[in-house]
């Protein structure tokens, strides 16, 4: 299998935006996210995120097939309840360049895939060379959750060994349907920092 990782940026996003919908509905719908999105919001959501300055997406291609997929811009071109968060805990966000999602086909795990998609978006806030920190955030479940998957390994040893740590009270609130909800629910979004 050859893989090639790819960083695109500016009118080149457009193209694969259709794709990397169809990617976070399919990705987002296993654990720990069990998100139930639809294309239509998907669509909309990516068109002002690719929309915002300097944003870049990351791709994985099997060939002609999109087999992965990952985001970053600038911490202000992203939801607004993420940069009040920072605000209210003493950051700027224009300081911040954030790492939005990472999408990966199963079959596709585990071979250096990740790594590469953190590694292009860590250039690409070092070549913008205005940001002090690079951030994301994760989804926080209750231990005891009744879908958690008895082998579910939590990435957090990736993310440390890439010198990210997760900052104590930093969380924001995203609100979505879980595959078994009637209704979308809110959820808390722990976000985890290193800097640049």
């Amino acid at each position: 299998m050859t893989i090639a990782v790819e960083a695109l940026t500016g009118s080149a996003l457009q193209a694969v935006l259709p794709d990397l919908a169809r990617l976070r509905i399919a990705g987002f719908r296993d654990w720990p996210y069990l998100y139930d999105g639809t294309l239509e919001y998907e669509l909309k959501y990516l068109a002002r995120f690719a929309a915002a300055p300097d944003t870049i997406i990351v791709i994985a291609r099997e060939g002609a097939s999109i087999i992965g997929a990952s985001t970053a811009s600038p911490m202000t071109g992203h939801v607004d309840e993420f940069a009040s968060a920072f605000r209210a805990h003493g950051i700027d966000p224009t300081s911040v360049y954030y790492f939005g999602e990472s999408v990966l086909l199963p079959a596709y795990r585990g071979l250096g895939i990740g790594h590469s998609f953190f590694g292009h978006r860590e250039a690409r806030a070092r070549f913008l060379d205005r940001f002090r920190h690079l951030a994301f955030c994760s989804v926080v479940r209750p231990a005891d959750h009744p879908r958690r998957p008895t082998d579910h390994r939590p990435l957090d040893v990736f993310w440390r060994g890439r010198g990210y740590e997760p900052v104590q009270g930093l969380v924001a609130t995203l609100t979505w349907k879980d595959i078994d909800q009637t209704a979308a629910t809110p959820k808390p979004m722990q976000f985890w920092m290193r800097g640049l």
